[in-house]
């Protein structure tokens, strides 16, 4: 997991998996080390008459073994040196770098292997325990990149914006939003306890199949009896299957679309109304909240807030001009139309 970079956030890599196996990694650096050091031995050998002996003055192959070694990790001891300017000026310029490069190679698979397992899983248990009150996207295709980045031009923080994809570009292009993000598979119950699902205000899945996206929501349902899931299907035949799994809100994109193309055809404005609503940069948006204890007992056309649409009461939904919503009860759940200056994000 890892939250995205923005103006006000820095980027913070939790978790990605490497395409290279560790074994595999690890191998290649210890063939590197030994290969820069075989060089170093090498040369030492060849050019052993430039190298001095201060105990016995002759100089073996051992002798070499142990210089080149003491060479590579350390300064040296003294007790063998270089006494030809070709034996000081190679270990000047080959093998002082290949001490270098050895350093690095040991320190950096120290910190790969060692370090930042550590580290990276205490910074995801941190960003875990700040979860609360967030959003989980599953899936970073069209639809969900564009309700990341509504949500964020809507006023979310990063911070409460969780996207879960396994693609690494995906998972890139949301960080570079300003989103937290996961590599995973939103079907595994793993991942979804990851990015703290029974924890957040609500859950939307686009993962771009429906028979993917149905999984994701039995899954999440499972997990989270009462968070709001809302899932993106492609086919009409799927919308009855997302609501068994546990969906609350299905959108299709396509009966969306159609519903806008026929609304054009009874009056030029009505579509543009209904695209003024949905837009971030519209004059008017749609705006969900509970009902006030002032406003109990007044009917939905007194409110103060906007303009009152509908009331859900329960299982149940009365529109504006029906007789329920002429007195409004404790427990409604009001949606009304508002300017879009005065539509504000959830509080937290």
């Amino acid at each position: 997991m890892r939250r995205g970079s923005t103006s006000h956030h820095r980027p913070l890599s939790l978790h990605r998996k490497s395409r290279t196996p560790a074994w595999l990694s690890l191998l290649w650096r210890m063939l590197l080390a030994f290969g820069l050091i075989g060089i170093a031995l090498a040369v030492h050998w060849f050019w052993r008459d430039g190298l001095r002996d201060n105990v016995d003055g002759a100089i073996s192959f051992l002798d070499v073994i142990y210089f080149t070694m003491i060479t590579v990790t350390t300064v040296g001891y003294g007790d063998i040196i270089p006494v030809t300017n070709q034996a000081r000026m190679f270990d000047t310029f080959v093998v002082t770098p290949i001490r270098l490069f050895v350093w690095l190679i040991f320190l950096g698979t120290a910190y790969d292997f060692l370090l930042k397992r550590v580290w990276e899983k205490w910074r995801m248990s941190t960003i875990q325990r700040h979860l609360h009150n967030h959003i989980v996207v599953a899936g970073y295709g069209t639809s969900g990149a564009e309700a990341v980045c509504e949500l964020l031009r809507r006023g979310a923080d990063g911070s409460d914006v969780v996207v879960i994809d396994e693609r690494p570009a995906a998972l890139q292009a949301a960080a570079d939003c300003g989103a937290t993000v996961i590599e995973g598979d939103a079907t595994r119950n793993a991942t979804l306890e990851a990015v703290q699902i029974g924890r957040a205000r609500a859950v939307i899945v686009a993962a771009g199949r429906d028979d993917t996206s149905i999984l994701i929501v039995l899954t999440a349902r499972r997990l989270a009896p009462g968070v709001p899931i809302s899932v993106v299907v492609r086919s009409e035949d799927n919308e009855a299957l997302a609501r068994q799994a546990g969906a609350t809100t299905v959108i299709n994109p396509a009966s969306f679309a159609g519903l806008l193309l026929a609304g054009s055809t009874h009056g030029p404005h009505i579509a543009d109304y209904m695209a003024d609503l949905a837009a971030t940069d519209g004059r008017v948006a749609l705006h969900e909240r509970m009902v006030t204890a002032a406003e109990v007992g007044h009917p939905l056309a007194s409110i103060g807030t906007g303009l009152g649409m509908r009331i859900y009461r329960g299982d149940r939904m009365f529109g504006f001009w029906e007789i329920e919503a002429g007195r409004l009860e404790a427990g409604d759940l009001i949606v009304e139309v508002v300017p879009r200056g005065e539509m504000a994000m959830p509080a937290r």
